[in-house]
C-alpha cells in the first residue's frame, strides 16, 4: 500500500526570486520623498542597504519620476529605518502622512513586502487609455 502524494509539485525558487516578485509589485506613485537612515557601523544593516541598492533601480524609481531618495548615513549607533512620506492627496485620504518602517529586524523581503503592503496599496488605479479605431478597422468591424 503506498502512501499519496501531498505537497507542492515543484519547490520554491528560493528568496532571489521572492525578491524578483516582490520588486514588480513596487510602485511609488503614492510616495513623495523615501528616506533610508541607518547607521553603517551597526548591527542588521545589511538587509537595509540592499533595499535601498533595490529601490534605486531605474524600473522602480520610473513608477514615480517625482519621488526622491534620500539616504542618511549616521554614526550614532540608531536602528536602521526608512521613513515614506506620501503625496498631499493621498495622506489626506488615508489620514496618514508617513510611512516608518525600523528595519533592523527585517530581511530585504520583508521590507518590500511591507513597501507593497502599505505603500503600493494606495496607488491610483490607472484607467486604460482608449483606443482610436482607424477607418480600415471599422470597416472590418462592420464586415463581420
Amino acid at each position: 500500500m503506498s502512501i499519496p502524494y501531498s505537497g507542492t509539485v515543484q519547490r520554491s525558487l528560493g528568496v532571489v526570486s521572492a525578491i524578483g516578485k516582490q520588486l514588480k509589485a513596487v510602485n511609488l506613485k503614492p510616495a513623495r520623498r523615501i528616506t533610508v537612515r541607518f547607521d553603517p557601523f551597526g548591527d542588521n544593516v545589511t538587509h537595509t542597504r540592499n533595499f535601498l541598492h533595490y529601490i534605486s533601480s531605474p524600473k522602480i524609481s520610473l513608477t514615480n519620476p517625482n519621488c526622491t531618495l534620500k539616504t542618511e548615513v549616521v554614526c550614532d549607533r540608531s536602528e536602521p529605518a526608512i521613513e515614506i512620506k506620501l503625496l498631499p492627496a493621498i495622506a489626506e485620504s488615508t489620514k496618514v502622512k508617513t510611512v516608518v518602517l525600523r528595519s533592523g529586524n527585517l530581511t530585504c523581503l520583508e521590507i518590500l513586502q511591507l513597501i507593497n503592503k502599505h505603500v503600493s496599496s494606495l496607488a491610483p488605479v490607472d484607467q486604460p487609455a482608449s483606443t482610436v479605431q482607424t477607418k480600415l478597422e471599422k470597416k472590418k468591424g462592420k464586415k463581420k
